[in-house]
């Protein structure tokens, strides 16, 4: 069974720096895009950044210059450095999938971790 397991979440202070990761377990045979997404109380939750197989990034204009998002393929897993961090950032933070290849005709599409709670204070 595939799973999405995210860590690194905490509390850190304004201007701060946290690292999260994200690494897929299961019989998996490569990942399309991985993404990291977030949700503060009360809001919807709203895409951070992606990553394609091959590398290529997407921002939110949010984040952009201070969030960074990468990816270990040979691990199956991907990171967010997070840098200047604001009170604004404090959210759950949940990685996404889009398609896990399982198997030669197998794929597993739109898998979703736990989720890591990220607080930053002011």
């Amino acid at each position: 069974q595939v799973q999405l397991a995210e860590s690194g979440g905490g509390l850190v202070q304004a201007g701060g720096s946290l690292r999260l990761s994200c690494a897929a377990s299961g019989e998996i045979l490569s990942i399309n895009t991985m993404a990291w997404y977030r949700q503060a109380p009360g809001n919807q939750r709203e895409l951070v950044a992606t990553i394609t197989n091959g590398g290529s990034t997407n921002y939110a204009d949010s984040v952009k210059g201070r969030f960074t998002i990468s990816r270990d393929n040979a691990k199956n897993t991907v990171y967010l450095q997070m840098n200047s961090l604001k009170p604004e950032d404090t959210a759950v933070y949940f990685c996404n999938a889009d398609r896990i290849r399982t198997g030669l005709i197998r794929w597993i599409s739109d898998k979703w971790g736990q989720g890591t709670q990220v607080t930053v204070s002011s």
